[in-house]
């Protein structure tokens, strides 16, 4: 393995000089204090429904609301599009054919959209039973880290959609390579949260 290969071991970015690989470290870089400040987001949402746990006012709780299957669906289909996220990147770093590269990407995101449709469809669901955000302190906790959440994935289905036509016009230049690897980290690190919350908030909240 060459030294240039070696600077970013995930996907082959093969820069030409050493002015543009400090120039994908120092990006790399800003994109993980990015991330980290995203886990600090996350992580007050986390403490806001720990604190508002109680504060059903009368209304329903974790019990009346959640349906395990529906939410371990979720998260099977969550983490199917990081797997096929993965295989993406692979095919990417070993210059597979380029249809491959966007037909995996598309596998994603429709994975990713899936995810999106099924968390609405329990929006629906818990709306259908009087479970509004305005019902209770612990209703707006639960929508507002569920619907962030939610936003994320959002945000990074339309970055696959982005990517996939620069890929489609681009190919694998450096650059497209540099953007594919940080939308990875950032798919990658929602399945996390996704994961945590489907431990907090639904497994807790259906043994509580």
């Amino acid at each position: 393995m060459s030294t240039r290969e070696q600077d970013h071991p995930g996907i082959n970015l093969e820069h030409g000089d050493a002015v543009e690989r400090r120039h994908a470290q120092t990006t790399m870089f800003g994109f993980w204090v990015f991330l980290m400040s995203d886990a600090v987001l996350f992580a007050l949402l986390f403490a806001t429904y720990g604190v508002m746990l109680r504060g059903t006012a009368g209304g329903p709780g974790p019990r009346q609301l959640f349906h395990l299957p529906a939410a371990l669906l979720e998260t099977v289909v969550l983490l199917t599009s990081s797997f096929t996220f993965g295989m993406a990147s692979l095919a990417l770093k070993y210059s597979s054919r380029r249809a491959y590269q966007v037909f995996l990407l598309a596998l994603t995101l429709v994975l990713g959209l899936t995810f999106l449709g099924l968390e609405l469809h329990d929006f629906r669901g818990m709306l259908a039973q009087g479970a509004s955000p305005q019902r209770s302190g612990y209703l707006s906790a639960l929508y507002t880290l569920l619907s962030v959440h939610g936003l994320h994935v959002l945000v990074g289905s339309i970055w696959i959609v982005v990517m996939m036509v620069q890929l489609i016009v681009f190919g694998d230049a450096p650059a497209v390579k540099m953007r594919v690897l940080r939308l990875g980290l950032f798919w990658h690190f929602l399945d996390i949260v996704w994961v945590v919350i489907f431990t907090v908030v639904y497994l807790q909240g259906l043994v509580r």
